[in-house]
């Protein structure tokens, strides 16, 4: 079944180290690299790393725009650009080698018009008629509408075609009034969409479930950093628990998840096959450095294992 993915907002992703972060100095850096960013185009990007295809439909802009267009197509990225009239967002990430600690600084990113948005509401309908999956992943940028993810599922949903969203706050909550076929939110992100605190995973399981009870989203992948993930629908719960691995960095596991399990799903596989790959996958984005994405040998591995553990 096709693959669509949505980024309204990607972003030119640099990340380097430095021994120590500190105020008022400069702090000289290690060796730097630069990835195309951004909750759906990584989507893409893991997808294509494990033998898939998807169509990426992202905005872009200005001189880091043409950069950001030139390292997807250096990856094979099918795509379809919506040209917008600021310059795409860089984000910045920096290991400080003496602690082990992450900095993560997100821009904000350029304001799209009312025609530009639209444009890529028009062009995710188009790739939707075929049906299978549309991935609507990452942040609205400035001038977007809330309901925008809201709008997109609408799109899918009149041409068949499952939604499935990772997004936090409104974009989310609007996107669930229309019924999606799967979420993937953190214990923060699902506190934040219910409205309550959850200290502890079976109040995050509790309330994953009622939003399955009350028909807003058929199926919510729970996602728990080192703990593993939990996946909830209407069949029951299961909980997966990550192999033992030496974490590098959490930069992109999530879209990693998020790409194991669409793909399987697009390639007929079940929902508990489907659960293990992205499991796999956010694992083994979680073992490379900085901002690299896993690798199609580590998420074999990692997948033949938990099947093994399964059993």
């Amino acid at each position: 079944m096709p693959i669509v993915t949505l980024t309204i907002n990607p972003a030119l992703d640099v990340s380097t180290s430095t021994e120590r972060v500190r105020p008022e100095h400069k702090m000289r850096c290690g060796p730097s690299r630069v990835d195309p960013g951004g909750g759906g185009i990584n989507v893409s990007r893991v997808i294509r790393r494990l033998g898939g295809q998807s169509t990426a439909i992202y905005a872009l802009g200005g001189p880091t725009g043409q950069a950001y267009r030139q390292l997807l197509e250096a990856e094979g990225i099918i795509g379809r650009v919506i040209p917008i009239g600021g310059s795409t967002r860089e984000n910045v990430t920096i290991d400080e080698t003496s602690t082990g600690d992450q900095f993560r600084f997100v821009l904000q990113g350029p304001e799209l018009s009312d025609r530009e948005w639209q444009a890529a509401l028009d062009a995710t309908e188009d790739a939707s008629r075929l049906g299978g999956y549309v991935v609507l992943s990452g942040s609205l940028a400035p001038g977007v509408p809330d309901d925008f993810y809201a709008r997109a599922t609408r799109a899918a949903h009149r041409h068949g075609a499952r939604a499935v969203v990772d997004a936090s706050g409104e974009a989310l909550e609007a996107a669930l009034d229309e019924g999606v076929f799967l979420i993937k939110p953190s214990g923060r992100e699902l506190g934040e969409l219910v409205g309550a605190t959850l200290t502890t995973i079976e109040d995050r399981v509790a309330a994953a479930e009622e939003l399955v009870r009350r028909g807003r989203v058929e199926t919510v992948a729970l996602t728990l950093g080192g703990d593993g993930a939990v996946l909830v629908n209407r069949e029951g719960t299961t909980r997966l628990r990550p192999p033992p691995i030496e974490v590098a960095s959490t930069v992109g596991a999530g879209d990693s998840f998020l790409a194991g399990v669409v793909l399987r799903l697009a390639e007929g596989r079940d929902i508990a096959e489907a659960f293990r790959a992205g499991v796999a996958a956010g694992a083994a984005a979680a073992m490379t450095a900085a901002t690299e994405l896993c690798h199609r040998d580590d998420v074999e591995r990692l997948e033949s294992e938990l099947a093994e553990a399964s059993h």
